[in-house]
């Protein structure tokens, strides 16, 4: 059985997150429907994580596997890109190891985070960032980011009502950059809560703006999600790398 390591883009606003839903447009869906249909067999896809609706992706890996047809894998990328929406492209492909798993194996992850920090919203940029009008302090932001790094208990930064219990996480860094209205965090870690880059970042945004907030070092000792910030909506998200 053939097995490829695939790397895909896209953008995420159309579709109800990564993985396979009923009755509801999926990435997942999409791509496995383009690889069947481009070469005629069925095949078993699987993410390196699962990706909330609106989010997007630079550089999301999965695997497939299937009685594929023994290409190089450049023709491979080339016929199934035929067959997807503009909206999602495959950037790679190469041979996968028998014992590889995009999950399981992954050592860390890449995000970005977009705000558009003006009052003037900005058409090229209405699906993949956040409009936020108030002015961001990004050098206060950037040293704000530096409170998260290392291991700690993200309990207040993850989605109240997730039923996930080991919430220790380590951020390997966390930063955050200015070009013009457009204001960039960029974070990677071993792992993450549900919504945790999402509310990390607009934690950060609300207090790098004017708004009084209680100390990051504290929100996170704290384990209470009251004490943190808002949950950035997902259109700025993307997931840019994965790392093994």
């Amino acid at each position: 059985m053939q097995g490829y390591i695939l790397k895909i883009a896209y953008k995420g606003t159309a579709y109800c997150g990564w993985q396979v839903q009923p009755d509801k447009p999926t990435v997942q869906a999409t791509l496995q429907n383009a690889i069947e249909t481009a070469f005629g067999v069925k095949t078993e896809l699987t993410g390196c994580s699962r990706t909330d609706s609106g989010v997007h992706a630079h550089g999301f890996v999965a695997l497939v596997r299937g009685e594929l047809p023994d290409i190089p894998p450049e023709s491979f990328v080339l016929a199934v890109n035929t067959k997807l929406p503009p909206d999602i492209s495959l950037l790679s492909a190469k041979a996968a190891p028998v014992d590889f798993h995009p999950r399981y194996d992954a050592k860390g992850k890449e995000y970005i985070y977009t705000i558009h920090n003006s009052k003037i919203r900005d058409p090229f940029s209405e699906e993949t960032a956040w409009q936020f009008p108030r002015r961001i302090d990004e050098a206060l932001a950037d040293s704000m980011c530096r409170d998260f790094v290392g291991r700690h208990d993200f309990r207040a930064f993850m989605a109240a009502g997730s039923k996930i219990t080991d919430t220790v996480r380590e951020i390997k860094y966390f930063e955050c950059t200015r070009e013009g209205d457009k204001v960039i965090f960029r974070v990677a870690a071993d792992g993450f809560l549900y919504n945790m880059v999402r509310i990390m970042v607009g934690t950060v945004a609300e207090a790098a703006s004017g708004t009084k907030t209680m100390p990051i070092k504290e929100i996170l000792l704290s384990k209470d999600r009251a004490n943190a910030g808002i949950t950035a909506p997902a259109k700025g998200l993307a997931l840019n790398e994965v790392f093994y």
